[in-house]
C-alpha cells in the first residue's frame, strides 16, 4: 500500500518532510560550495533520485522546492507519475533502458538518461512520436551514457549486457559521435549531452575529467549538446568541478532505501 502524504496544513511538521529538508538542505550547500570552488556562477541542476521510495517522498520533495526527480525502472517511475499526475516535478529516467520499455517511459519522462545504443533512440523515437499525435508531448531530452572503464573497448556496438554486474553501462567513447548523430536526426528527440557514472573503485576526478573531454568533442558536433550529467552522493564535488550540469542525487536525501516486506 501507498504511504499516505501529510496534510496540506501539516506537511511542514511531518517527521519526514522536516528529515528531507535537512538533508536537501545540506546538500544544496555541498552543491554551492563546490560550486564557488569550481569558480563557476551557475549550479548544477540538482535530480533527486527517489527509486525504491514511496511516491509520498516525491509529494513531500516537491514542497520542498525540488522540481526534478529520477527514477531507474520503469514499472516504479510509471506507477509514480500516473499516481502523482499534475505535480510540478519532471521525471528523469535514469537506469538501463530495454527497448520494450520505450512505450512506457515516453509517456512519462522529461528525460532519458542513458542512451546507449541506436536500437534504444530509435524506439524512443517511435515511442515519442505517437505520443506527440496522441498528448501533444514534447520532444524528449535525450543524454548518452558513456562507459568510463578501462574495458569500455571490449563492447563494441553497443552498451555492456544487461547482467554486466559491476560494470557501470553505458556506449563505449568512441561510439558517441554514432549515437549522437542517431539521436540528433530523429524526430521527436532532442540530444541534451552526455551521462556517465564513475567506476567504482575508481578516481571520480580523472573519470569526470574524461567525461568532460568527450562532452567537447560531441559539442563542436552538435554545439546544443551542453548537458553534462554526472556526479552522485558521494563523488558530486567532484562532478562540479570538471563541469556537470547535472548532479544525480539520492541517499544523502532520501537516506537508505526503505525495508520491504
Amino acid at each position: 500500500m501507498s504511504e499516505v502524504p501529510p496534510a496540506a496544513g501539516t506537511a511542514g511538521t511531518d517527521p519526514r518532510t522536516v528529515e528531507l529538508r535537512e538533508r536537501l538542505a545540506a546538500v544544496r550547500q555541498r552543491i554551492s560550495a563546490a560550486t564557488l570552488a569550481a569558480g563557476r556562477s551557475e549550479e548544477p541542476q540538482l535530480i533527486v533520485v527517489t527509486k525504491f521510495h514511496p511516491a509520498a517522498d516525491v509529494t513531500r520533495l516537491a514542497a520542498l522546492g525540488v522540481t526534478d526527480v529520477g527514477e531507474n525502472r520503469d514499472q516504479e517511475a510509471a506507477g509514480k507519475s500516473a499516481e502523482l499526475a499534475g505535480l510540478p516535478v519532471r521525471w528523469h529516467f535514469i537506469g538501463q533502458l530495454q527497448s520494450n520499455k520505450a512505450k512506457s517511459v515516453a509517456k512519462y519522462a522529461f528525460s532519458v538518461q542513458s542512451i546507449d545504443r541506436a536500437q534504444l533512440s530509435e524506439a524512443l523515437a517511435k515511442a515519442v512520436a505517437r505520443q506527440q499525435s496522441e498528448s501533444g508531448r514534447p520532444d524528449l531530452d535525450c543524454y548518452i551514457q558513456v562507459s568510463l572503464e578501462d574495458d569500455a573497448g571490449a563492447h563494441r556496438g553497443g552498451a555492456a549486457p544487461f547482467d554486466a554486474g559491476a560494470h557501470r553501462g553505458g556506449a563505449a567513447p568512441f561510439d558517441v559521435e554514432r549515437l549522437a548523430e542517431s539521436i540528433a536526426t530523429a524526430a521527436g528527440l532532442h540530444l541534451a549531452g552526455v551521462m556517465a557514472v564513475a567506476p567504482l573503485g575508481a578516481s571520480p576526478e580523472q573519470a569526470f575529467e574524461k567525461l568532460a573531454g568527450i562532452s567537447m568533442d560531441l559539442r563542436r558536433l552538435h554545439p546544443g549538446a551542453v548537458g553534462i550529467s554526472a556526479g552522485m552522493s558521494q563523488d558530486l564535488e567532484a562532478a562540479v568541478h570538471f563541469g556537470a550540469t547535472h548532479l544525480r542525487i539520492g541517499s544523502d536525501i532520501l537516506g537508505s532505501r526503505p525495508q520491504v516486506g
